[in-house]
């Protein structure tokens, strides 16, 4: 499987562009004219040594090693930030109130006029549509308004010295090594997000060696320039390389008949888009659902909140940040900067989310009541969502799958 790009956006499932599922909230960051030196403490150091002869039997050159760790250390910046994730997830509709606002929506549909030659040369070379990529870009970065300005050899060996993720931030740091000892970048212009996400379109090291591209021809693959054509161009072949079908759609909203089987409202239960009408799925309009092959039925909020079909470029999108509520918010961006309007069923307001340790706690009464999670690290993936409708059912509850303070209630 291809790895994610890093957004800003993965690391806000799990901590949850192509990104970790931290949508951490883009921050410039300070000036590197008035960065503070970052400590190096002896167990750093010791760290650092070791990753060096490891990175250089992977074929990075000791220059080039040396050159990119000159003068770093543990940035604290991007401590404070990873733990912070940790804790705090947003239930969609707040994630959808600043994802999709009004200001996002206004500023993709001028970015689309202003670039609209060049979008649509990229639309044509690759066969992604344009909205969508305005729309992943208007996501990870604002339009390129916020793009990180912590130098990523130094937030990657952090997160790699911390040892949280040691193996994914490795990774990635010969991954960014080979993209400076290529001459792509120099490392200190080589600078994203705390987590390593790169540019315009927040790609991480690896991603950006298996799919940036050079669309202007000058030779370079440059996302981090202050022209953003290349990072459009290179999440445009993203999705293209991950299967995007042009000119569908993501996803629809639909009504669901009276007593239909909630125990089958999952993404991963993709059936013939026949099947669904067959079961009274229609769009809300009460028209037939348009087929797209095979789609599944989706209800990110519950029973109490808006339900969508989903077809091919929902996961596509999912490719890109492994997060139902970033491909949402992507594919409804994309539509309303194309000219759609919001959605029409209302979200659950009312409701609490669980936090992060909530669900954990969650997971572990399912899992001690006979209804296994699959483990137990707080992210409510296909595994637990399944053991909450197994609970909901065997309770009278509608099985909906949906983490709600009253099944946690009825657990405790």
């Amino acid at each position: 499987m291809r790895p994610l790009s890093f957004s800003a956006a993965i690391l806000s499932l799990i901590i949850g562009g192509c990104g970790v599922q931290a949508n951490s909230t883009p921050d410039s960051g300070p000036s590197p004219m008035h960065r503070s030196v970052s400590p190096q403490p002896g167990d750093f150091i010791a760290w650092r040594d070791g990753f060096r002869s490891r990175a250089i039997a992977q074929g990075i050159a000791p220059a080039t090693f040396d050159a990119a760790f000159r003068g770093v250390g543990v940035n604290q910046q991007v401590v404070e930030l990873d733990s912070r994730q940790a804790e705090f997830t947003k239930p969609i509709w707040e994630y959808l109130d600043t994802a999709v606002s009004d200001d996002r929506v206004a500023n993709g549909r001028a970015k689309q006029r202003d670039l609209n030659s060049i979008m649509a040369a990229i639309e044509n070379r690759y066969g992604v549509d344009s909205q969508t990529v305005l729309a992943i870009w208007g996501m990870e970065t604002n339009y390129g308004t916020f793009r990180g300005d912590i130098p990523v050899i130094e937030s990657l060996a952090t997160l790699a010295y911390e040892g949280r993720r040691r193996s994914f931030a490795e990774e990635q740091l010969i991954a960014a090594l080979r993209i400076i000892q290529a001459g792509d970048i120099t490392p200190d212009r080589m600078r994203g997000s705390w987590a390593g996400a790169m540019g315009h379109t927040q790609f991480i090291p690896t991603s950006y060696l298996s799919t940036a591209v050079d669309f202007t021809g000058d030779g370079r693959r440059d996302v981090w320039s202050e022209d953003p054509t290349d990072a459009l161009a290179s999440a445009a072949n993203y999705l293209a390389d991950a299967g995007w079908q042009y000119g569908q759609p993501w996803g629809l909203e639909v009504r669901l008949p009276q007593g239909f089987n909630w125990g089958s409202v999952d993404q991963s239960n993709r059936r013939p888009v026949t099947d669904w009408t067959s079961r009274g799925v229609t769009l809300l309009s009460g028209a037939p659902l348009p087929d797209y092959g095979i789609g599944a039925i989706i209800a990110p909020a519950g029973v109490n909140g808006p339900a969508f079909i989903v077809y091919q470029n929902f996961y596509v999108i999912k490719r890109y940040n492994n997060s139902t509520s970033y491909a949402v918010g992507v594919g409804h961006l994309g539509d309303r900067i194309a000219g759609g309007g919001p959605f029409v069923q209302s979200w659950p307001r009312g409701d609490r989310n669980l936090s992060r340790t909530e669900k954990m706690d969650l997971q572990e009464k399912l899992t001690a009541a006979g209804y296994d999670t699959g483990g137990t690290d707080g992210i409510i993936g296909p595994d637990t969502a399944a053991a909450i409708r197994r609970f909901q059912a065997d309770n009278g509850m509608t099985p909906d799958g949906y983490p709600s303070s009253r099944v946690l209630q009825a657990l405790r």
